[in-house]
């Protein structure tokens, strides 16, 4: 059972129905804010700010979004075709491939959404700008706090689009169309959205669960410092590891005693989560993956009441690069036998080979070909809608990033003993495996790059060894898969547009940034498309 704040931030983000289902609630959850007879107090700030966040489920596990567009133009998870479908007009083969068009379902799904969280934040400001919605001595946390969310908005388009409009104000009266801004413009406008509202922000880690407090801005700021070289050409390690240590420091959050508990369907109890999208299989519905990716027959496994479809699995090459005393590599890949937990009887066995991505070169994966996502702990009798919140900012991460930003600045000792802290939970049975060595760290990648041939055998000459730093990339694939992390690790590590992966090629560098949707730039003719497309 998740607590009130949980349900109040998800019965904001859910339908219609799914609110007036919640009213056995204290509080009047409404899905917009209406300033009339309103007199808010402390206890109102989340009802107040939830509507902003009422985009994130879509955004992050919605069909075609968020999750999708970092996994699978990475060189971790594929969509094949599969012998019940999945072909849907070779749009999974074009995000494998790089080669997706203006009007890719995936990255239009994540600039809208990211813009409907944008708006919803800044008609709230708006509102308070202009009087009309008073909220007396709250006024400063709750500025800050939409700032934040909105500020969350353009990481998104930052990372993703880079060159979009930056937009602050809601004015009914003015009718021109906004003007595109460069990536770095977009840069300099969240970090500077994000230190200024950063100590308005409340520290307190429980009560703020699924909101972005303190230290949610302080990791998304560390995140945006480690990768601010790929955005404006600009390193800033110092500044990550500054905003890491702060969180450190803090004790607000600390590993979890099992991986898995992470990513359960009682993840609001986690002590490593430092923000979540929360969801419900009831209240807050969205979160899917389990439908995606396991195989109909799986149903059973579950005593699922929804049949999932049978689509992604883990890239065979990827799965290779497991130690096979490391925890993780079952914690978070379904694989094996799978039986009906009351006949016994086998129903698939998933198997770590995939021939091809399908499609027009004929091949049809077969039912159980690939490991499946099994990171987000699966129930028994679930639904067609996961309880499992997505934890989107985690202390592990935190202790990575810090971990990377020393490596990059000379200190491979100060990295190994963070990543050994971080690998200590995934070797239990063998603590030794635990430790690394900075010297490890600065070794290339383990990961056979090249590309799969259609029986399954890979040509490795293009390999992993030449990866500055790979050894670190592969921690970061084995500690965050399926966490919608890889797109972004795999452009700050120089793989994304120089290794081949299962059926992918490199395609030139300007696929590091999705393009602007085409229906967009129909619509507004200051929009520019970006280079490449």
């Amino acid at each position: 059972m998740k607590s009130k704040i949980i349900y109040l931030l998800i019965a904001a983000f859910g339908c219609a129905s799914a609110i007036s289902s919640c009213t056995k609630l204290d509080e009047e959850v409404y899905s917009e804010v209406l300033p009339a007879k309103f007199t808010p107090t402390e206890k109102d700030l989340p009802t107040i700010i939830a509507p902003t966040y009422a985009s994130l489920r879509t955004v992050m596990c919605g069909w075609q979004g968020y999750f999708d567009l970092q996994e699978e133009a990475a060189d971790c998870i594929i969509t094949p075709v599969r012998p019940n479908g999945w072909d849907d007009a070779g749009t999974y083969r074009r995000m494998h491939q790089h080669t997706w068009t203006t009007q890719e379902w995936q990255p239009y799904n994540t600039w809208q959404n990211a813009f409907a969280t944008i708006t919803k934040a800044n008609t709230i400001l708006s509102q308070i700008d202009a009087g009309t919605l008073s909220l007396g001595e709250i006024k400063p946390k709750v500025i800050a706090e939409l700032r934040a969310v909105r500020a969350f908005g353009y990481y998104l388009l930052l990372d993703n689009h880079g060159n979009v409009p930056i937009i602050t104000k809601i004015d009914p009266n003015d009718t021109s169309l906004p003007k595109q801004n460069t990536r770095a413009e977009v840069y300099a406008f969240v970090v500077k959205e994000l230190n200024e509202v950063v100590n308005e922000l409340s520290e307190d880690a429980k009560s703020t669960y699924g909101r972005l407090n303190k230290w949610g801005v302080k990791a998304l700021l560390a995140k945006i410092y480690l990768n601010s070289g790929v955005y404006v050409g600009q390193a800033e390690y110092e500044k990550c590891i500054q905003e890491c240590n702060d969180i450190i420091a803090s004790q607000k959050y600390r590993l979890d005693v099992n991986y898995s508990d992470v990513f359960t369907y009682t993840n609001q109890n986690s002590s490593e989560i430092i923000f979540a999208i929360p969801y419900d299989q009831i209240y807050g519905k969205g979160n899917q993956i389990h439908l995606k990716t396991l195989d109909p027959l799986s149903q059973s496994v579950y005593q699922m009441t929804a049949q999932p479809w049978g689509g992604n699995c883990a890239v065979p090459q990827f799965i290779n690069t497991y130690d096979a005393e490391d925890s993780r590599l079952k914690d978070s890949w379904i694989q094996g036998p799978q039986t009906n937990p009351s006949t016994g009887q086998v129903m698939i066995t998933y198997v770590n080979s995939v021939p091809g991505m399908g499609g027009l070169d004929g091949i049809v994966a077969p039912s159980n070909a690939g490991f499946r996502i099994g990171k987000y702990v699966i129930k028994q009798n679930a639904t067609g809608d996961m309880d499992n919140d997505f934890p989107f900012l985690r202390y592990g991460d935190v202790l990575m990033m810090k971990a990377e930003s020393l490596l990059r600045t000379g200190d491979a000792g100060g990295a190994a003993t963070l990543v050994t802290e971080v690998r200590q939970r995934a070797f239990r049975n063998n603590p030794a495996k635990a430790t690394v060595t900075g010297a490890d760290l600065t070794k290339g990648s383990t990961y056979q790059y090249g590309i799969q041939a259609p029986d399954g055998k890979v040509s490795t000459v293009n390999g992993g060894a030449d990866i500055q730093f790979g050894r670190f990339l592969d921690e970061l694939g084995w500690e965050f898969a399926a966490e919608a992390h890889r797109r972004q690790d795999l452009i700050r590590f120089g793989v994304y547009s120089t290794k081949q992966w299962f059926n992918h090629s490199p395609k030139d560098p300007t696929r590091s940034l999705f393009p602007i949707p085409q229906d967009e730039i129909a619509k507004n003719g200051n929009l520019k498309q970006n280079p490449g497309y």
